[in-house]
């Protein structure tokens, strides 16, 4: 009798578990909750699936997901690759793309990052040009000349060009937004909140690691 209840017990889990996620698979479709891209866009690191943020520092909408998308980046598989993708839809977005890109080139890009959002959006500054942009960046242990030196520089101008192709390749409208392996884009409306987001990104980081399998 036991172990027949044992049985019967585990058959109703099994059960439970695949309707649980028939039931996840379906409350995700094409269309409704996120976007395939009528062209794939190639991805940075061949061989892992990647997961590009993309953001505008002026954003307010990118400042409130990103803590949501910072602490949720850290915490991904070894075959996912996480990166951000600066928008570039008009000149300030540009120099704010440029200004991520220098960081990056000077090895302070992580640390800046959430104080470059924290200054426009809680000390309302503008960080609107190279000036300001050094003063700020000299923060974090480079000086004003090296600083201006990277921001120049034609390295950084063609990553922000790049970056612009990319953002035109995912076909994205604004900002914040996240693309899976080039191929799908979750836009915040479409998405409904920040946590499903981040769902329906896992949704379509394990789509992507079964197709593969």
């Amino acid at each position: 009798m036991l172990k027949s209840a044992i049985k019967r017990f585990s058959q109703l889990l099994v059960l439970m578990m695949v309707s649980t996620l028939a039931l996840a698979a379906e409350s995700y479709q094409e269309g409704t909750h996120y976007i395939r891209l009528s062209k794939p866009v190639p991805v940075s690191v061949p061989g892992k699936i990647e997961v590009a943020e993309l953001f505008w520092y002026g954003c307010p909408h990118c400042f409130e997901f990103e803590p949501y998308v910072e602490s949720w980046s850290k915490n991904l598989p070894d075959d996912v690759n996480f990166e951000r993708v600066p928008a570039t839809f008009s000149k300030l977005w540009q120099t704010h793309a440029g200004a991520f890109y220098a960081a990056a080139a000077l090895g302070i890009g992580d640390k800046l990052h959430g104080d470059f959002f924290n200054r426009i959006h809680r000390n309302n500054e503008k960080l609107a040009d190279v000036d300001s942009l050094a003063k700020f960046f000299a923060n974090y242990g480079v000086t004003e000349d090296e600083a201006k030196k990277a921001l120049k520089s034609f390295g950084v101008k063609s990553r922000v060009q790049q970056a612009g192709a990319r953002i035109r390749g995912y076909q994205a409208l604004g900002v914040p937004g996240l693309v899976i392996n080039g191929k799908y884009r979750i836009d915040t409306g479409m998405a409904g909140s920040w946590t499903n987001m981040l769902k329906i990104a896992e949704y379509l980081v394990e789509q992507e690691r079964n197709a593969v399998k």
